[in-house]
């Protein structure tokens, strides 16, 4: 018990160097996988896994490595609380995500699903970028929304292909985005205030601007979860249920007040 003492002492004061999650890097863990995947993944341990598998597990492509993975992990949280350390993050991966694949990045975690579900969330944020110029300025300017949808694919497409071609830079993506998300918000903000004595719906617009960025927050600021159940991510995802449905109020609050507006410019003509 000593020995995994000290080595959790050492991993936490090198932990605010090293990149990717505390807890994939103990020794403690790597060893219990190591050893978990030599006496249940291959000959006879391996057959008996496959045949009691859930259906469920088996199509969404859980592995005994993958299971082992997982095993071990609870078996280093139990050793990090019994050491009265902080829990560390297993496997962790920050992104703000596109519905589809991150309901099947969080059903299966491969290379592939977690790149979809990165990629589809970064052309998210810049859409909705891309919204707020066609709402503020295309209306009135088609050819600026133009340039600048142009522009937002330039981007899009810099980023998908350096963090697919140079590097799958976890911290990257993040300052990305979270740059990208502050000058969303910054400009629906900006519009919406310049607006929000004649046009009352925008005030929905601005609470969906700032709750949005301030729920990112539970992406940034993580936790363990609570019961074991709940991180910072799955409450992250589940807040933002009623904000999109807030959104999509003042959205269709919008679209009624341009159809008016263009009805009694037509009359006008």
């Amino acid at each position: 018990m000593a020995g995994r003492a000290a080595r959790l002492v050492l991993l936490a004061g090198a932990a605010a160097l090293a990149s990717g999650s505390q807890g994939d890097r103990e020794p403690f863990y790597r060893d219990c996988v190591l050893r978990c995947e030599e006496r249940n993944c291959s000959g006879g341990a391996l057959k008996h896994f496959r045949s009691h598998q859930p259906i469920y597990m088996s199509l969404a492509g859980w592995t005994c490595r993958d299971d082992c993975k997982y095993e071990c992990m609870w078996v280093t949280v139990d050793l990090y609380l019994q050491e009265g350390y902080r829990v560390p993050q297993f496997h962790g991966k920050v992104s703000l995500n596109a519905w589809f694949w991150s309901t099947v990045f969080h059903t299966r975690d491969t290379d592939l699903t977690e790149k979809m579900d990165y990629f589809c969330a970064s052309a998210v944020i810049l859409h909705s970028v891309y919204l707020c110029c066609v709402r503020t300025v295309g209306l009135r300017y088609p050819s600026v929304a133009s340039a600048f949808r142009a522009l937002l694919l330039l981007l899009l497409t810099a980023h998908v292909s350096y963090l697919t071609l140079v590097r799958f830079d976890y911290g990257y993506n993040l300052v990305a985005n979270v740059a990208i998300g502050l000058v969303n918000m910054a400009w629906w903000l900006a519009w919406c205030w310049r607006n929000h004595r004649r046009l009352p719906h925008v005030r929905k617009c601005m609470a969906v601007a700032v709750l949005l960025q301030g729920l990112s927050l539970l992406e940034l600021l993580d936790f363990p979860p609570l019961f074991w159940v709940l991180d910072a991510h799955a409450i992250w995802h589940i807040s933002t249920i009623p904000v999109h449905i807030l959104f999509f109020s003042f959205l269709e609050d919008d679209s009624l007040y341009l159809l008016r507006e263009s009805e009694a410019q037509f009359k006008l003509d």
